[in-house]
């Protein structure tokens, strides 16, 4: 373990001396594959409240900023290791990733986790079910401390094609990203149970880019005070405001 973070700390080393090199563009790092904080549009590009988010922040900060994309899974190793500057992908601020990154405040309020089943089991005992889960999320380490059984899979739609398929008895993720799966397919059906995890969701970076964050916390704390967040969340669904 020691050494795998020493390991951690030299590519972040590395990684923030390039950037000082290259500050005219900071790389926005999402996923794509969670709407509707992120997602890729018909046109190809990152879209959803996060994209909206980012280049507000970015104007705000005076910053030149493009997007790129990459798999939950590693998303934090290829943020250490240089190929991109923030994480920006639903994120939620956690103990565990803040040994790793560091963290901007918060931009959204911690939103509930609700559990999707079939049509017709909303009312069964989750205790010692299967719970299915996208791997290396907040949820996924929630049920793994229950007496549930967790699945896991790399992405969120796997995790919903689980329940839908008899191999998992439920999904754990986001409501802001399960209502509207569940609004458009009559064969699943939301619980009334619902987790609070986390401390809402942050920008992430590398703890060596102490200026960059600063940067962002400023911007994300001039889009709380004017309200411009706000409508944001209202306008994506994500959850309350702030």
């Amino acid at each position: 373990m020691k050494n795998t973070l020493l390991s951690v700390a030299a590519l972040a080393l590395t990684a923030s001396a390039a950037f000082a090199d290259s500050h005219a563009v900071v790389r926005m790092g999402t996923e794509g594959a969670y709407a509707p904080y992120n997602f890729i549009n018909d046109n190809g590009e990152v879209d959803g409240f996060e994209r909206h988010l980012g280049d507000e922040l970015c104007a705000r900060a005076e910053l030149t900023c493009e997007w790129v994309t990459n798999e939950w899974d590693s998303i934090i190793p290829n943020l250490v290791s240089g190929n991109y500057d923030v994480i920006i992908a639903g994120m939620s601020i956690t103990d565990e990733r803040d040994e790793v990154i560091d963290f901007t405040q918060n931009y959204t309020q911690p939103d509930p986790s609700s559990y999707v089943v079939l049509a017709g089991n909303e009312g069964m005992d989750l205790s010692g079910a299967v719970i299915a889960a996208q791997s290396s999320t907040i949820q996924a380490s929630f049920i793994a401390a229950t007496g549930a059984t967790l699945v896991e899979f790399a992405t969120p739609e796997e995790t919903v094609a689980a329940v839908k398929s008899g191999e998992a008895d439920a999904v754990l993720a986001d409501k802001a990203y399960l209502a509207p799966i569940v609004e458009a397919d009559a064969e699943l059906a939301m619980t009334a149970q619902q987790e609070l995890i986390g401390g809402g969701v942050g920008m992430g970076l590398r703890e060596s880019d102490g200026e960059l964050r600063e940067a962002f916390n400023a911007a994300i704390q001039s889009m709380k005070d004017d309200g411009s967040l706000n409508a944001l969340i209202a306008e994506w669904g994500i959850g309350e405001p702030f």
